[in-house]
């Protein structure tokens, strides 16, 4: 019995995805529920899983196609066990060896000898994880699996690997693939118009994912409708790193999770916002609309790029609560397993952009919110107090807001009631 195997169904703001892997190739064994494919959406990667066991018979879609909600991408021949010849494939899978319009191969490969070809194959085949699309670069450029770092689960290797692999050996590469949701599909290496060919340079052609193609049109978006202004202060963190110390061993035994300084900033930015609530109010026509309650994107790397998992009503969260909902974000951003409506419902947002070595920078607000909170590197300076130059861990912050609704006053006192929350903690535990 033949089984399709589906795409799941997209939430109502998704409306197609790309199929950006697939686990298994035509003929291999699969258990129900098994993972066999990736689907990326702007927002979340989808699992694909299978829905019957069996053998892999046909592959429908190919990596790089889209995908609607629930449309078939390829078949299970159901009770099949062990690897079969796959059935001829459908056109649109057989299109992808012999239709795509690839450059001529150089002579060099297509003299090559059939044996050293089939001892190439051999040589990949040792590792039966691999995806289809790695084994495909590796053969390519007969690459050594066992000399490339993987940096995927368990140590897997992934495009990405692959293509760093490359770039850092140039002598090796012949032709680049597909890269990693990071660096999407790559489609040409085109020789620039040289002045001699001593001169000669290379220009790669990148296509967008879904992701990073969704970034940048929420940051154009926001440059294009709201009137973006950034404000900025300096916060002196040794009262927060000598309370981190102190505590740091008992709260983590206490609560299992350490302490960082984002749940501070948190807790400070949701009893500035309690003050200076328009800061906390989006623009929708004509009217500004205030909200109630305080829900707190945290912005998050992953290798699919940034994306904002929002803590929600964080004014009802303590420290520990908040510090728990950061590290499994993080944890679950990397294996593209946030929820859509973890990304979405946002009222103000707090970016880091200290943990990557930034010492000040100007964020863009995340639309449809009116500010963001930009926190900088930690470094130690020269600074008066008292009467005294004397060296302390200080931090550039920045505060970008939507100048339609929020006047500078507002903004300048949002960000100094930061800085005293963070400055003097005790103001937290104390609602001051």
């Amino acid at each position: 019995m033949i089984a399709n195997i589906t795409a799941p169904p997209f939430p109502e703001s998704v409306q197609e995805g790309t199929l950006s892997v697939w686990h298994k190739k035509p003929g291999d064994p699969v258990q129900k529920n098994e993972k066999v494919a990736d689907i990326e959406t702007d927002k979340i990667v989808l699992e694909v899983t299978a829905p019957e066991s069996g053998t892999l018979k046909a592959i429908l879609k190919k990596e790089g196609d889209n995908i609607a909600s629930r449309e078939p991408i390829g078949q299970i021949e159901a009770g099949a066990n062990g690897k079969t010849s796959p059935a001829p494939a459908p056109v649109a899978a057989q299109a992808e060896p012999a239709a795509k319009s690839e450059p001529a191969a150089p002579a060099r490969e297509v003299a090559e000898p059939a044996t050293r070809r089939a001892a190439k194959v051999a040589k990949v085949e040792l590792d039966e994880d691999l995806p289809p699309a790695v084994r495909k670069l590796i053969i390519e450029n007969d690459l050594d699996p066992k000399e490339i770092n993987g940096t995927g689960r368990g140590g897997r290797i992934t495009k990405a690997d692959v293509i760093r692999h490359l770039e850092h050996s140039p002598h090796l590469a012949t032709k680049y693939g597909d890269a990693s949701v990071e660096s999407p599909a790559i489609e040409e290496m085109v020789p620039a118009q040289p002045a001699a060919p001593a001169e000669a340079i290379s220009v790669r052609r990148v296509k967008m994912s879904r992701l990073r193609s969704r970034i940048a049109q929420r940051l154009v978006e926001a440059q294009h409708t709201a009137a973006l202004l950034t404000t900025f202060n300096e916060i002196n963190m040794q009262p927060i790193m000598d309370l981190r110390k102190k505590y740091k061993d008992g709260f983590e035994k206490e609560h299992g999770v350490k302490l960082g300084f984002m749940s501070f900033f948190v807790r400070a930015a949701v009893e500035a916002l309690k003050k200076f609530p328009v800061v906390n109010a989006t623009v929708e026509g004509d009217d500004i609309v205030y909200f109630g309650h305080y829900h707190i994107g945290v912005a998050v790397s992953s290798d699919r790029g940034l994306v904002v998992p929002v803590i929600r009503n964080a004014e009802s969260l303590s420290l520990a609560d908040i510090e728990k909902a950061i590290a499994d974000f993080a944890t679950r951003a990397q294996a593209g397993k946030l929820d859509i409506e973890e990304l979405s419902g946002g009222t103000f947002t707090i970016s880091n952009g200290g943990v990557f070595g930034s010492l000040m920078s100007t964020p863009i607000v995340n639309p449809p919110q009116s500010g963001i909170l930009g926190m900088h590197r930690i470094q130690e300076r020269p600074v008066a107090e008292n009467g005294q130059v004397v060296i302390r861990p200080m931090m550039y912050t920045a505060l970008t807001y939507d100048h339609r609704i929020i006047d500078g006053r507002e903004a300048v006192q949002f960000l100094v009631s930061i800085k005293q929350n963070i400055e003097d903690p005790a103001r937290l535990l104390l609602g001051l």
